[in-house]
């Protein structure tokens, strides 16, 4: 595998990194249930499971 002949400079390195930001996590309220929470990803209420506004899925009780 190839190596480097010579060092890298810390600058060189820095102007490499600095297109890597941390970006703002965008939000949104559900209309049916009212929570906050992130957007397009699925979130869990009252043990239902929602997206879009609409149950994906319910916990099924445990058998014993």
């Amino acid at each position: 595998m190839p190596n480097p002949k010579r060092r890298h400079s810390q600058q060189r390195s820095a102007k490499r990194r600095t297109h890597y930001k941390a970006e703002e996590v965008t939000l949104s309220t559900d209309s049916t249930t009212g929570e906050i929470h992130v957007r397009h990803r699925a979130h869990v209420s009252e043990g239902k499971l929602y997206y879009k506004g609409k149950v994906v899925a319910e916990k099924a009780p445990l058998k014993a």
